[in-house]
């Protein structure tokens, strides 16, 4: 029974409104039955306890007509209330008899000389009308509602065939509005549990005792921390919205994840730590520590939110001090609010594998802006030179390596710091899960990725270092720019179909191909293997052709993954998986 009414909840829950509408006519006009039936009962116990009514009511006004006025108020509010919602066929006669059905009981009982039995069994035959009504009309709309059943079926069939499993959640998600759902049951429960402290409470209640008292029944329940965890997630939605309103970004689109990813923080730990099957006291330890993890992650998602806009503004050579002071601004926020929350925790608490853990996620911060913060100074001095630097790639290069090391060593010891966890603290299949998925993203496919790049960036340098180097006869003779970057030369490395380029600009161009990007020829001089012609040996229109945006060529290979997205994703695969 109780799945059956699960089963039906949910269906309720997937309606569309107009759907919504009639089931909560329906059920409100079968409610108002049982009320009014509930209401006549109690009426006629009470006139049966005064025999003499009409007496009664003469000599004490103020006694049994103040009970009966009531009653007889509230049928006729109840009968005109189905009479305008009930789904049944709708006669005018039918109509201007419904509120006299609700009413008749009270009326025979007001009468003298009537059968006590007839007076007795009164509210049962003044429900016949409406419950003939609301029969009539649950019959009639049946096949509508298997109709409406089975086209939602074969909707949400076609959505999954056509664009996936994943993109039918999402787009349910958003078309019932789930979160929205979420926050208006959890904020109804929090003053339901308000209300309960202050009436049950004989002394004024402390401030932080409440509010504790609060947050440890908002999340008691696996419902409750769902409504918790939109709460949550709408707070992290409109902390990136602040931050981004500051930074003058309107188009950045990276806010829009923070409270996505930050729900989703926040409810993996929540289950992970056994949040709901904590004892009070144990529970808001647990959930001010996972708050607080949340909060190192909502650095982290800040952090991607500057970071491009850095790179923007010294690449742009934007000539607006504001929006430079404003990110630089939101920098030195990130280094300050990470140094004060580990003061306060290492203060206070003392060194366990929780607090590790958001130390090295708080140190992560601080390095990776000021990865973001070297990286922009090194474009900004870029464009303020007049002749081309040809360390900048590599110096920039080497910076981002850094960054992504210390985040690589970082994420070893959050695997082990996890791993003791499991082993000696708290296990659990979703724990276990977890690192599993941290050691495969954060550890394994970042270090593949990492050593990718590196082998790569190694054998340019040694193709290029094999390639001679132009005098200063050679270019002044040449009196050219690279037909690369288009900047003046003072050093330059000549190919094998003797073109002349800038050492780091044909370095970036063999992450892309091996060919010359003027004449197509091979840059190097290759092995052929069997079976593979030469390029002279190969027609031109076999050739593959040359990239033309040279920016595409000086992009991911030379520099470590910088996305937001896999920021995010690596942040979210860390956090789950400490506690």
């Amino acid at each position: 029974m109780c799945l059956l009414g699960c089963i039906v909840a949910a269906c309720i829950f997937m309606l569309w409104t107009r759907h919504l509408v009639i089931v909560y006519k329906y059920i409100l006009s079968v409610g108002l039955i049982f009320l009014s039936y509930w209401s006549n009962v109690s009426a006629i116990n009470l006139i049966r306890e005064n025999p003499n009514l009409l007496e009664n009511i003469l000599l004490d006004p103020g006694g049994i007509a103040f009970a009966i006025i009531p009653h007889s108020m509230a049928q006729w509010m109840m009968g005109a209330i189905f009479a305008y919602i009930h789904s049944g066929p709708r006669y005018d006669l039918i109509q201007k008899i419904l509120p006299f059905s609700f009413l008749m009981p009270l009326i025979l009982a007001s009468l003298p000389f009537m059968p006590r039995a007839l007076v007795k069994h009164s509210p049962a035959f003044a429900a016949i009308l409406p419950l003939v009504l609301s029969k009539i009309a649950l019959w009639s709309s049946s096949f509508d509602v298997i109709k409406t059943i089975f086209n939602g079926y074969q909707h949400a069939k076609n959505f999954a065939t056509s664009f996936g499993l994943s993109a039918l959640v999402e787009n349910e998600w958003q078309r019932l509005n789930v979160p929205c759902v979420l926050r208006a049951f959890w904020i109804i429960r929090l003053c339901e549990e308000l209300v309960t402290l202050v009436m049950s409470s004989e002394v004024p209640l402390a401030f932080m005792a409440t509010i504790q008292s609060l947050l440890v029944s908002g999340c008691e329940t696996v419902t409750a921390v769902l409504g918790m965890t939109s709460i949550v997630s709408l707070i992290c939605h409109y902390v990136g919205k602040l931050f981004q309103l500051f930074l003058m970004s309107e188009d950045y689109d990276e806010d829009k994840s923070i409270g996505t990813v930050s729900a989703i923080l926040f409810y993996i730990l929540a289950l992970q730590t056994g949040l709901t099957s904590l004892s009070p006291d144990k529970r808001f330890i647990r959930l001010c520590r996972n708050l607080c993890l949340l909060v190192t992650a909502l650095l982290h998602f800040l952090h991607n939110i500057v970071a491009p806009l850095l790179m923007s503004l010294s690449a742009a050579r934007n000539p607006s001090r504001k929006r430079h002071v404003r990110a630089l601004t939101v920098c030195l926020f990130l280094l300050v609010a990470p140094v004060f929350l580990l003061s306060i925790l290492w203060s206070r608490h003392t060194p366990s594998t929780w607090l590790l853990a958001v130390t090295a996620f708080s140190v992560e911060v601080i390095v990776k802006v000021l990865v973001s913060l070297a990286t922009y100074t090194l474009f900004l001095l870029d464009a303020r030179r007049q002749t081309f630097w040809e360390k900048l790639d590599d110096y920039v290069y080497y910076i981002r390596a850094f960054g992504n090391s210390v985040e690589f060593c970082f994420g070893i010891f959050l695997f082990f710091n996890g791993a003791w966890i499991l082993l000696f603290e708290s296990g659990g299949a979703i724990r276990a899960l977890m690192m599993c998925i941290h050691a495969y993203f954060n550890i394994w496919c970042e270090a593949r990725a990492g050593w990718a790049v590196f082998m790569k960036r190694r054998t340019a340098v040694h193709k290029i270092s094999s390639l001679p180097e132009a005098t200063t006869e050679q270019l002044v003779a040449f009196e050219d720019v690279c037909a690369i970057c288009y900047q003046e030369m003072t050093s330059a490395k000549i190919t094998r179909c003797k073109h002349y380029f800038h050492g780091v600009c044909l370095r970036k161009w063999l992450y892309v191909q091996d060919r010359c990007p003027l004449c197509h020829e091979i840059i190097m001089n290759p092995d052929p293997k069997q079976g593979e012609k030469c390029p002279e040996e190969q027609p031109a229109d076999e050739r593959p052709a040359p990239i033309a945006d040279q920016s595409a060529s000086t992009s991911s290979a030379d520099r470590p993954n910088t996305s937001a997205d896999a920021s995010i994703e690596r942040t979210l695969n860390s956090s789950v998986n400490h506690l």
